[in-house]
């Protein structure tokens, strides 16, 4: 029977400045809005929304939205039977790739926005990718031609990971 335990896990987030000004300026305007317009009765702007719409963009910008990217992260485990990845809120569990569907992997150095068009679950010129922050992970290259790339912090790790589970798979 497999071990199931990783050997490798790294968990990332979504921590860097420029993601945190793109979500709490607006958060915070929106909030200041709300309380200007249904708590202190001055309607917010030159064409104010009803108080009604004002709590419902409030609920959605002001909490919701910064919840949802908040939550995001990016979890790679390397176990004795595959590599499993699951990015949160999209994937509910792991998805896995077993070591005989991997016919190759290598560190790589890419460009997100270029290679990939952005963070995220992505798709590129090079096949998918799942990243967070960065621009080293590892590229997976499977028996069927496709290619994974998953991003990484701590690349080296993840290799020797990979290169000690899949010998013994």
């Amino acid at each position: 029977m497999f071990n199931k335990d990783p050997t490798f896990r790294e968990v990332q987030k979504f921590r860097q400045f420029w993601v945190s000004s793109l979500v709490l300026i607006p958060a915070v305007v929106t909030l200041y809005g709300a309380y200007q317009q249904l708590f202190l009765g001055k309607p917010f702007g030159s064409n104010p929304a009803s108080d009604n719409t004002m709590v419902a963009i409030t609920i959605i910008f002001g909490f919701l939205f910064p919840l949802f990217i908040f939550s995001m992260k990016l979890v790679t485990e390397v176990r004795s039977n595959g590599v499993y990845v699951r990015f949160f809120p999209f994937h509910f569990s792991f998805k896995k790739f077993g070591y005989a569907d991997i016919a190759s992997y290598k560190a790589v150095h890419y460009s997100a926005l270029r290679d990939y068009g952005g963070w995220g679950i992505r798709y590129g010129r090079n096949g998918k990718a799942y990243n967070i922050s960065g621009n080293d992970g590892i590229m997976l290259e499977f028996t069927n031609g496709k290619h994974l790339l998953i991003g990484s912090q701590r690349v080296h790790e993840f290799l020797m990971a990979l290169d000690q589970n899949a010998r013994t798979a």
